[in-house]
């Protein structure tokens, strides 16, 4: 018996220790894998317990697909749903992640409301289209692309109604007072766009870009969401799926240049491609000695070192002006171009600096488009059967000699450095070049922050030249992707598929934009605006399709931006594509939010001057609302002396972005530019970035012949709406372009509403959307009046290419009878934006408002009583008011050694 005790201990004793031993090796298999996994975690971590509260069943999610319908709250939204379509919940797909705990958290608190669309084929292709199910009889709004870098709005009420390069759609459903978003995404080396399909029916193509990348199967190649809030909706889903795919960062993650509420001025439109120091002191010396310091400046295409195959490898392209013109020109060295090596130290500093004729580049410019036009007169000539062009041909040589000779006389030798014994300098010496020319800039124009240069994503428009620098380029034939068919054509892409890229190996896109960023770093240059990015797609045959190439080439952007850029010192441009969005933007935090400002129609219509601006801002506006979440907004330049300046000028006041120009020389409007800048060269910048009104989202600002295009924004003591006549123009699908409209360009009525400002979209702002009373001040009417949330609609009717801006600021109730209300400067566009602090106080017998103000002009408040007393920075002052509207005014002077801050104290 004691043998058997003795048998059963031991055998009890080995089972224990054999549970010992797996259960440590469990344990040390667990602690690997949350070692080297992105995310997952241990039972008690926190976002493991995100998980399980988030393991819902499928009826607990909103969407469900069945019986051939994709039903979200219990309504059918697509119809016809194909059985090799998939629908997974966000929480069953999206369960690692290396995201931030917080965004983690925030993405599964609304699980339930979205989830990801799939579909499989029988066929592996790099190049696949499915049907997701049709829609009729419901309004969408959707961003398109209408050329391969540039996006907008267009609305419909079927899925047919979609145009080819869907970004996204918004459906409007009315039925659960709910929208709902259908976003194509990227999954694995695939990136997809919506298309119209026939009957309703909605398509998607998922494309490689490469036909030796192939796939059938896709799990996640749509995401869907749902939100009883448009603006909600949208950073829930973009929140969403920056966790899933963690290829990119939100905006708010990342930190902004701060040129985002400064001045500028950009050359382009100033020189185009003859852009040169001279050109470039004189034009900042004009905006400083006008009274508005640019902070800083964008030197634009021109600067580089390009040139054409077939001339000496190492020479730069000669008397190049128009844009177009060097399109098909590579890069042959990393630096800048012969004009900028050759400046001297100090050229421009001395007492007689060489002479420059501030008309000549207008007259350079004006020519060129004279051989322009002559060129194209010799087409159509040929189009037209003409056989004898010797006429033709005579003239544009004429004109072309009479351009050279005109160029010749513009070389400035004078900026040529030399050295004491006559001999050159080499170029890009401490004492020459670039590096020299922005110290100097630096030495005379002391408030110039930043000198940006441009280039292209792939270094010129026709990349690098092969041989000539030390990176292993090909040129590389290009091919559009079939979605493309449906755009606008365009001249750009036209000269690029002409040519081809010399596309640096993506192998060395880091060396590539190190080399080039190092660089400029050290010879001055604090940033770089990056054009022509959605190239691309057009090269990637061969290297493993457009999503990987695009990694690479983004990869390297980004280190060298967070090198030699502070982290933030890029403007994004012509990258208006998901492909940019998802797989660029970790570092980049700004980037344009629509097409070129365009001074008139390219195309002749003599109308374009007036309508093409309100089609740039219909761009801008519902571009905002998807861009917005990831990048910075940025406008766009103009001209302060365009026709349509003021409409313009208005937008930009309160877009919240930077402002910037790119005035010729000599056409400046500076009376308008004070209505938008400090004389420091600050603006006062809203503190959000301008979206579309909710009762402008499923409308047609611009060929409904009746909507008011409406943008709403926030300062930090009120809320502003901008209401603009954009009606005039349009994309056409069957002439896949923009063009005019005459018979909408009319004046149009609208309303306005204090609820139009989604107050509840910022924290800051979100008490002011409680207040009782509101004043409201009308910038351009120059009228005030009072409103609560209660109040009818404020009517307006604007003119074409006209608008008004209301500022919408809370009243305080300082006592039993007295009642104020800050507006700002009434002399700037965004009035209210001058505030920059309010303090409430009182005492035994009086009760006062303290208001710190930015600028000088007359600054605006709402009372209805007559103050004791006015205080401007300690002195009492003379104010005026008015008992019949409530207007209280007084001047402010600008008062430099205050950084023009003045201190407003009034007693009552």
């Amino acid at each position: 018996m004691n043998s058997l005790y003795i048998y059963l201990y031991s055998l009890l004793l080995i089972s224990f220790n054999l549970f010992l031993f797996f259960f440590s090796l469990l344990i040390c298999i667990l602690c690997f894998i949350s070692l080297f996994s992105p995310v997952m975690a241990p039972p008690n971590d926190p976002i493991n317990s995100i998980l399980n509260v988030t393991k819902t069943h499928k009826e607990d999610n909103f969407f469900e697909l069945s019986n051939g319908k994709l039903i979200v709250k219990n309504i059918p939204l697509l119809f016809e749903v194909p059985s090799n379509v998939s629908f997974s919940s966000f929480s069953s797909i999206c369960q690692t992640t290396s995201a931030p705990l917080p965004l983690f958290r925030r993405a599964h608190s609304t699980s339930s409301n979205g989830g990801f669309l799939g579909f499989k084929k029988d066929d592996p292709s790099h190049h696949l289209m499915n049907s997701l199910g049709k829609f009729n009889d419901r309004n969408f709004l959707s961003i398109f692309r209408f050329k391969t870098w540039w996006s907008t709005q267009w609305v419909g009420n079927s899925g047919s109604d979609l145009q080819m390069e869907t970004q996204w759609v918004l459906l409007d459903v009315p039925e659960i007072k709910s929208y709902v978003i259908i976003i194509p995404i990227i999954e694995g080396k695939f990136r997809s766009a919506l298309h119209p399909g026939t009957n309703g029916h909605v398509l998607i193509c998922a494309e490689s870009g490469s036909s030796q990348v192939k796939a059938s199967s896709f799990g996640a190649i749509a995401y869907v969401h749902v939100s009883d809030n448009p603006y909600i909706l949208m950073k829930e889903a973009y929140t969403s799926l920056r966790v899933y795919l963690n290829t990119f960062k939100l905006l708010e993650e990342k930190s902004v240049p701060s040129l985002v509420d400064k001045f500028g001025w950009c050359t382009w439109d100033a020189f185009y491609l003859t852009v040169e120091p001279a050109g470039v002191w004189h034009g900042v010396k004009e905006f400083s000695q006008g009274g508005v310091s640019p902070r800083f400046l964008i030197i634009d295409d021109g600067w580089q070192s390009i040139n054409f195959d077939h001339q000496e490898p190492h020479e730069d392209a000669k008397n190049l002006v128009l844009g177009g013109t060097q399109m098909t020109a590579r890069l042959h060295r990393l630096d800048e171009g012969e004009k900028f090596r050759k400046y001297k130290d100090g050229a421009l500093l001395g007492p007689n600096p060489p002479l420059f004729d501030l008309n000549k580049p207008k007259m350079l410019i004006s020519k060129a488009i004279e051989i322009e036009h002559a060129e194209k007169a010799r087409d159509k000539a040929v189009q037209s059967g003409v056989t004898d062009l010797s006429l033709f041909e005579i003239k544009i040589e004429k004109l072309k000699k009479e351009l050279d000779e005109m160029l010749c006389g513009n070389q400035e030798n004078s900026l040529q450095p030399m050295c004491k014994d006559g001999e050159e300098l080499e170029y890009n010496s401490e004492d020459s070049g670039m590096k020299a020319f922005t110290r100097d800039l630096r030495t005379h124009f002391k408030g110039l922050d930043d000198i940006y240069v441009w280039h292209a994503l792939c270094g010129a428009w026709g990349g690098v030249r092969p041989g000539t620098t030390h990176l292993n380029s090909k040129i590389i034939a290009c091919k559009l992707s079939q979605g493309l068919d449906g755009t606008m054509d365009d001249l750009a892409v036209i000269k690029i598929v002409e040519g081809g890229i010399g596309l640096v190996h993506p192998d060395q896109a880091d060396d590539f934009y190190d080399s080039m960023h190092s660089y400029l770093s050290e010879v001055g240059i604090t940033g770089v605006k990056v054009d022509v990015i959605h190239t691309l797609e057009y090269v990637s045959e061969e290297y493993s399709g457009r999503v990987e190439l695009a990694k690479k080439y983004y990869d390297g952007l980004s280190k060298s931006l967070a090198k030699n850029f502070n982290g933030t010192g890029l403007i994004s441009s012509m990258q208006q594509c998901n492909d940019f969005f998802f797989l660029g933007t970790k570092q980049i935090s700004i980037g344009r939010v629509g097409d070129d400002f365009w001074f008139q129609d390219p195309n002749g219509d003599p109308n374009g001057v007036y309508w093409l601006q309100g089609v740039h801002m219909i761009h801008c506006a519902y571009n905002s609302m998807w861009m917005g979440q990831i990048i910075q907004p940025d406008w766009d330049m103009f001209q302060s002396d365009h026709v349509c300046a003021k409409f313009h000028a208005g937008s930009r006041a309160i877009c919240g972005g930077p402002v910037y120009v790119s005035d010729s020389l000599g056409g400046h409007d500076f009376d308008l530019l004070t209505k938008l800048v400090y004389p420091d060269g600050t603006i006062p910048k809203c503190q959000y970035f301008a979206l579309p009104t909710r009762d402008c989202i499923f409308k047609n600002p611009l060929f409904d012949g009746k909507t008011i295009l409406k943008i709403w924004n926030f300062n930090e003591y009120g809320g502003v709406i901008g209401a603009f006549n954009c009606q005039g123009a349009g994309w056409d699908p069957k002439e896949k372009r923009i063009k005019g409209c005459s018979n909408c360009y009319k004046p149009m009525k609208g309303s306005v509403h204090v609820n139009d400002i989604e107050w509840d979209q910022l924290i800051a702002a979100s008490e002011m959307g409680k207040a009782e009373e509101y004043v409201v001040y009308l910038n351009q009417a120059e009228e005030l009046f009072l409103t609560k949330s209660t109040s009818d609609t404020i009517p307006i009717s604007l003119e074409p290419s006209t608008f008004e801006i209301f500022s919408f600021v809370p009243i305080k109730q300082l006592s039993h009878i007295a009642k104020f209300g800050p507006i700002g400067l009434t002399n700037m566009f965004n009035s209210g934006g001058a505030i920059q602090g309010v303090q409430y106080g009182d005492g035994a017998n009086y009760v006062s408002a303290k208001v710190e103000v930015k600028g000088g002009g007359n600054f605006l408040a709402y009372t209805n009583v007559l103050p004791n007393k006015c205080y401007l920075n300690g002195t009492e002052v003379e104010f005026k008011w008015s008992s019949q509207d409530g207007k209280l005014i007084i001047n402010l002077p600008w008062i430099e050694e205050n950084n023009g801050i003045s201190n407003v104290n009034f007693i009552f």
